[in-house]
């Protein structure tokens, strides 16, 4: 048996819920005597494959459609408005695949600066990473002229592109980068670390340097190689890291990283640290029955595909109001709709199935409350929420 803990048992709660065809919400009863519910966030509107979701600390909500669009909604269940918030579709690759309008953050300081991030794809099969700024006079319209772009690479296929984005306590934008896509990392990028793909990246959007648009951070792990490693890498060996986000609690940065054909994964990334692909896929060798995992860094927790779940999309440590929950990383899959609630912090953790949807689960996203939303990529946004008991 080797270094890593792998555990591929699903310990589910007695009562599982689905979505229902009348509309009705799931209800799973919980010790409290209260139900957590998956319901519809917005019943009034809908979305084109939404793929992000964010807020900027007041009571909007930013959902980003894949095709390049940008929409703007009161976070209010009773809504029936979504207005567009920036229309990038002229500059977007809308492909309908795994490329598009990727990510989106907004600048830590966005209340003074306006400053926003997006990561999408061009239709020249290169992801850009790109700065824009909102009108002045209107903090809720971006401005698509004010483009400024930070970083771009080309893209080999057209799946593996990762996409998202998000600020880390350190100030820093983190870039998630897939290993430039077709099946069993052809080019060999996961282990590369001469190339930006397959790599968790960290630039310094404040401080230029040079003629880029941004700087390096002086720790980052390659800070002044002489193997010719790219600076910008702050992890690397990731087949298709699909939504990463900061435990707003402790700092730390989860991952869902997808698998090829037999295992998915969920990493806790840290500095410098090599998470195995494709020497590795989760915790099991790839394509080879013997392999050196010494140097790499384990999983925190993984799954098979045996019950249908092929797609991991990662999600958020919650940290809002319900209590149950509370420090819990709570993920989905793409292909079964399962989500689940995934104990933190622990070496064998508890992994809590929520809920059965027939939903395609796109991304998880959070208010400024740190209440759980949920995308579906066919145009619904849920919420994760309690429903008090008699």
């Amino acid at each position: 048996m080797n270094r890593y803990f792998f555990n591929l048992l699903f310990i589910s709660l007695l009562a599982i819920g689905s979505c229902s065809d009348d509309g009705e919400s799931p209800m799973i009863p919980i010790d409290s005597g209260d139900s957590l519910v998956f319901t519809e966030a917005f019943p009034l509107l809908d979305f084109s494959r939404p793929i992000d979701l964010q807020h900027n600390g007041d009571n909007h909500l930013y959902v980003v459609e894949q095709r390049g669009v940008i929409k703007v909604v009161d976070n209010d269940p009773d809504t029936d408005n979504a207005d567009t918030f920036i229309d990038l579709t002229s500059i977007v690759d809308n492909n309908d695949s795994e490329e598009g309008l990727l990510g989106l953050a907004f600048h830590p300081e966005f209340i003074q600066n306006g400053y926003f991030f997006v990561n999408y794809t061009t239709a020249q099969s290169t992801t850009r990473i790109s700065r824009f700024e909102v009108d002045p006079a209107n903090s809720l319209q971006g401005n698509p002229t004010s483009e400024l772009i930070l970083l771009e690479f080309n893209q080999p296929f057209g799946n593996h592109n990762g996409g998202q984005l998000t600020f880390g306590p350190d100030g820093h934008l983190y870039v998630a980068v897939g290993d430039g896509g077709s099946g069993g990392d052809p080019q060999g990028h996961g282990q590369n670390r001469t190339t930006l793909l397959g790599n968790i990246l960290r630039i310094d959007v404040d401080n230029p340097s040079g003629s880029q648009n941004y700087g390096i951070p002086a720790d980052n792990p390659f800070v002044g190689n002489q193997e010719g490693y790219r600076e910008e890498i702050y992890a690397y060996g990731l087949r298709n890291p699909w939504r990463m986000s900061f435990d707003s609690g402790t700092g730390a940065l989860w991952t869902g990283d997808v698998g090829q054909n037999r295992f998915e994964e969920i990493d806790i990334i840290e500095i410098g640290n090599n998470y195995g692909w494709k020497i590795m896929e989760a915790d099991d060798c790839f394509q080879s029955s013997n392999c050196d995992a010494s140097e790499l860094a384990a999983p925190y927790f993984g799954y098979s595909h045996d019950n249908g779940d092929r797609s991991v999309t990662g999600g958020f440590v919650y940290g809002g109001s319900i209590a149950e929950l509370e420090g819990k990383y709570i993920y989905g899959d793409y292909v079964s709709g399962r989500i689940w609630a995934l104990e933190t912090g622990s070496q064998s953790p508890e992994n809590m199935l929520l809920f059965d949807t027939d939903q395609r689960i796109t991304a998880f996203g959070v208010d400024s409350q740190q209440e759980l939303y949920v995308c579906s990529i066919e145009g619904k946004i849920f919420k994760i929420d309690l429903v008090e008991g008699n």
